[in-house]
């Protein structure tokens, strides 16, 4: 009897998985890299342009929403990063 890895019997279900996760871990990345893009703009936003950063946050909301309805955060999520993300813009144009 062989002990060895390379001489384990290949499963196909385990073989398409492999594959699976590595086309969702792609797009996952890449999605994630979306969000973090849009939410760089809200947190740098100055409180003197308030027009620009009320647009900021409503693309992050979008984007938001958009990696909610790919399945790549849940919902909840989204809602607590969106509200996060209101709260610290409305104390940035509150201090000005």
């Amino acid at each position: 009897m062989a002990d060895s890895k390379s001489e384990q019997k290949r499963i196909d279900s385990a073989v398409k998985r492999v594959r699976t996760a590595a086309k969702s871990r792609a797009k996952n990345r890449a999605v994630m890299s979306k969000i973090n893009t849009a939410r760089r703009p809200v947190i740098e936003a100055k409180p003197a342009d308030a027009a620009a950063a009320a647009k900021a946050l409503a693309n992050y909301a979008s984007t938001l929403d958009k990696a909610v309805k790919q399945g790549v955060i849940k919902r909840n999520t989204a809602n607590r990063r969106k509200s996060r993300a209101a709260k610290r813009l409305a104390a940035a144009t509150a201090a000005k």
